[in-house]
């Protein structure tokens, strides 16, 4: 089966050739991808490199920590990308990102402010979780919405904790 996977703007085409290799666009690349103690976080080997990923299913797509950057992801696989097409639906672009907590933390430092410009990779919020502090990234260019959270707070996962516009 292959996957059409949407990474941001970008879209990859996904085969898995068995339980260690996938093909990604036509090329095959080892992988070992696996849950930690049965939490949102995932060791993820790639070619003998290792990265630590949070991965949250969000309300229409998947969201993925990874490098301190969080990443919309969506996946349809080959027969869902035809039914769609054959129903003539689309996906509507409304032009708002909400950040959503990828995992429980408390919240360090918020390093923008409501109507604030900003651009692709700029670190909007730094959350601390497991000794850890993740800098989450703007997946686009924008302006800060509203900031739902403060410096300090504890926050669940999933919680809404700003809008970029």
């Amino acid at each position: 089966m292959k996957y059409i996977t949407t990474v941001g703007d970008k879209e990859y085409l996904v085969e898995i050739v068995d339980e260690k290799h996938i093909s990604i666009n036509g090329k095959i690349v080892e992988v070992d991808f696996e849950s930690v103690s049965g939490q949102p976080v995932y060791s993820l080997i790639v070619d003998g490199k290792s990265h630590e990923s949070y991965v949250q299913q969000g309300d229409d797509n998947w969201q993925v920590l990874l490098r301190g950057r969080l990443y919309p992801v969506t996946v349809e696989d080959e027969r869902e990308r035809r039914l769609r097409a054959a129903a003539g639906s689309g996906v509507a672009e409304s032009g708002e990102f909400h950040l959503k907590a990828p995992m429980p933390g408390l919240v360090v430092a918020i390093p923008v402010e409501e109507g604030q410009q900003i651009k692709k990779g700029q670190v909007i919020l730094i959350l601390e979780s497991m000794k850890m502090q993740n800098e989450l990234k703007s997946p686009l260019d924008g302006t800060i919405g509203r900031i739902r959270v403060k410096a300090g707070e504890s926050v669940e996962q999933k919680q809404t904790l700003l809008s970029v516009m």
